[in-house]
């Protein structure tokens, strides 16, 4: 859900970033848990990663609708969900390591105007 960076830059607005993506969260496990229900599996069952491409995929076409034909978009749109089914996967296991590789570019641990300053810049250029 692209969480890994957050890209406010005040506090208040990072705290508020948090909570959306919170409530992005939950909604859409709420909308797994419902679509498994109606399809009668679990809903650990059910992929995450399908969920929201389908989330994504029919948020338009749901917005755009008619609100008489909203309800038969959105009883396609669990039907689609219920169907991306996490395979049977026994005996895994995730390794506890970091998957995001690093940057090319050196870390800046100084403020940007120090960094900019003339006995610094070969450091960054």
């Amino acid at each position: 859900m692209q969480m890994d960076v957050l890209r406010c830059k005040t506090p208040e607005m990072v705290h508020r970033e948090i909570w959306v993506h919170l409530l992005a969260y939950n909604l859409l496990r709420t909308v797994m848990a419902v679509a498994a229900s109606e399809a009668g599996i679990e809903p650990r069952e059910v992929s995450f990663k399908g969920a929201k491409q389908a989330v994504t995929a029919f948020a338009p076409k749901i917005e755009a609708a008619r609100p008489a034909d909203r309800p038969a978009l959105i009883d396609a749109l669990l039907a689609v969900v219920a169907y991306h089914r996490v395979g049977d996967r026994p005996g895994r296991w995730e390794p506890r390591a970091r998957k995001r590789r690093p940057k090319p570019g050196a870390r800046l641990n100084q403020t940007r105007a120090v960094a900019k300053l003339p006995p610094n810049r070969r450091k960054w250029y």
